[in-house]
């Protein structure tokens, strides 16, 4: 059967992908923080679509536990790999905690690189896997830090879609705005300015993404008005695209 890893598959796109890939019959790889809640997923998964689930609990802000990861991507070859965990950052940069800062980088930039790193070997002496690296419509957008670590994801996934594609890899960048998940509660953001029409269904969003992916795409932008949105950030003042993404980090 194929094998996918997913991390951060606990709640959310994460947990959306997890759900896709497992009724296209994946054996599945999740990988959380939280054990708990990974053997709970890791079972429901199991009774619904009776795929093999191994639970790989590491933090991948902690070097020693993404070194986990990173060695269990290298023992073979996956066909898909997810790297969704990430978190939100809602402080200003220079009121926010060096510390969160360096945590935000580590997850966001340093963990997807080294995941990458460690995936991308086996797949290309296989001569197939696909790579979907969770970014956001922010990454266009000036918006601190967070905009700043998914500018790189979304850059990294282009540049990577490109070089492996000879081998027989696909590599993309999902681009994502507002989604309905537990991401934007956990920072305890301000939501109430937010209209209805910005936000995204995580089913829907993952679905659309894996279409997106075996068509070739390195970057999956959602509905045609996110990609206007990204559109608009490539021509607008600079000034003035700044003052529309001062909402969140």
């Amino acid at each position: 059967m194929p094998l996918a890893l997913i991390t951060g598959p606990t709640s959310g796109i994460g947990f959306a992908f997890a759900r896709a890939l497992a009724a296209e019959g994946h054996d599945l790889v999740l990988v959380s923080r939280d054990s708990e809640r990974l053997q709970r997923l890791a079972a429901d998964l199991h009774d619904e679509s009776g795929v093999r689930c191994e639970v790989l609990p590491a933090d991948l802000g902690e070097v020693e536990q993404c070194a986990r990861v990173e060695t269990r991507l290298a023992q073979e070859p996956f066909d898909v790999v997810v790297n969704n965990a990430g978190f939100g950052l809602r402080r200003p940069f220079e009121a926010n905690d060096v510390e969160v800062e360096q945590r935000g980088f580590d997850v966001m930039v340093r963990a997807v690189m080294r995941l990458c790193h460690a995936a991308i070997g086996p797949m290309r002496q296989a001569g197939r896997g696909d790579v979907v690296n969770v970014s956001s419509v922010a990454g266009f957008l000036p918006r601190g830090t967070y905009g700043a670590h998914k500018a790189w994801v979304t850059s990294f996934s282009r540049w990577a879609a490109l070089h492996y594609r000879p081998d027989g890899l696909r590599v993309m960048a999902l681009c994502p705005g507002f989604v309905r998940t537990e991401f934007h509660q956990r920072m305890d953001a301000d939501l109430a300015g937010i209209p209805s029409w910005m936000w995204l269904d995580a089913d829907r969003l993952v679905a659309e993404a894996l279409t997106d992916l075996r068509n070739g795409k390195a970057v999956s932008v959602p509905t045609r008005r996110y990609k206007a949105v990204v559109a608009m950030s490539r021509i607008a003042p600079a000034s003035l695209v700044e003052k529309a993404a001062r909402r969140g980090r």
